[in-house]
């Protein structure tokens, strides 16, 4: 939502013995569409600050910066959109500390559209605006510059999301088969926490290992998002698995239109990033990457945790 600016001078923290002021982080993006011009995006005219600018806002208590982005979009635009490739940061002093705003690229769902937004105190305008004009609409150098970047970047590629399983019970707790080992407590909420996270994606595929601790990571989104859960033994950690298949699913992923979603386990990882000729980051439970990609190759990679 808009800043709202005070008179009292910014609180600080003592971080490592450095008094420094508080970081407020926010998400924003780039909204676009095609039309008869050409690319257009979305930009909105707050009369507080009477400035065109991209929706954006701060983060709720605990909230992900992609969901918080996802969230500012609706608020402030009345559309719906999925997220793309990441645009870029912007970093500026404010009354209570220094704010950091993430931006995406992102897509219009086409449910519903900006002649339905309702003006209000905050945000009176909302318009699709060619690029030309909007260089020219824009009210800050910075926002015109992350026009800029996001004319740059791979805005047109869709995502694929490669995630590591949620935090499990224990081997050494568990005496069954391993691959029937469940979520422990923290990874059932970390389960849950993914769900506002895939579906800014836009994911409409789900393909998991059919080890129980994968499965369960994806189904809470699974059953939100009413999405069929692909198991596939391929995707899992036994001995059996055929790494050599992996990589050509991966690949294959890579060449579809579906915005994808693969949770595999931390033996497996490997082969996936390797298909795509990335380096392992070595996720933690509950880590993910998103590989967006075009044309069969990756553009661009973003990384997160829950």
């Amino acid at each position: 939502m808009a800043e709202r600016s005070t008179s009292s001078p910014p609180s600080r923290v003592r971080l490592s013995g450095v008094d420094r002021p508080p970081l407020i982080e926010a998400g924003g993006a780039v909204v676009w569409r095609r039309g008869d011009r050409g690319v257009e995006v979305v930009l909105i005219h707050r009369p507080k600050y009477d400035d065109w600018s991209f929706p954006k806002g701060k983060l709720d208590p605990g909230e992900h910066v992609l969901a918080a982005t996802v969230r500012e979009v609706a608020e402030e635009t009345g559309l719906e959109v999925h997220l793309g490739a990441p645009v870029g940061n912007h970093t500026y002093p404010v009354t209570d500390g220094i704010k950091q705003v993430h931006y995406w690229s992102a897509r219009h769902t086409c449910d519903g559209d900006v002649d339905a937004y309702r003006p209000n105190h905050e945000v009176d305008d909302v318009a699709w605006v060619p690029i030309a004009k909007a260089r020219k609409r824009l009210s800050y150098g910075h926002d015109a510059q992350i026009l800029e970047e996001f004319l740059a970047s791979p805005f047109r590629a869709r995502p694929l999301i490669v995630l590591r399983h949620a935090r499990a019970r224990a081997r050494a707790s568990w005496q069954r088969e391993d691959s029937t080992r469940p979520l422990a407590d923290p990874g059932r909420r970390q389960a849950q926490a993914l769900v506002p996270l895939l579906a800014a994606y836009g994911i409409q595929r789900v393909l998991t290992s059919d080890a129980v601790r994968c499965a369960a990571t994806v189904e809470p989104f699974a059953r939100e998002a009413l999405v069929e859960v692909e198991r596939d033994h391929r995707l899992s950690e036994d001995d059996g698995a055929d790494l050599v298949s992996v990589r050509r699913s991966i690949r294959t992923l890579l060449k579809g239109k579906a915005r994808a979603v693969v949770c595999s386990h931390r033996p497996v990882l490997p082969e996936i990033f390797a298909a795509v000729g990335l380096e392992d980051p070595k996720l933690k439970p509950g880590g993910f990457v998103v590989l967006h990609h075009r044309g069969g190759k990756v553009k661009a990679t973003e990384q997160h945790m829950v």
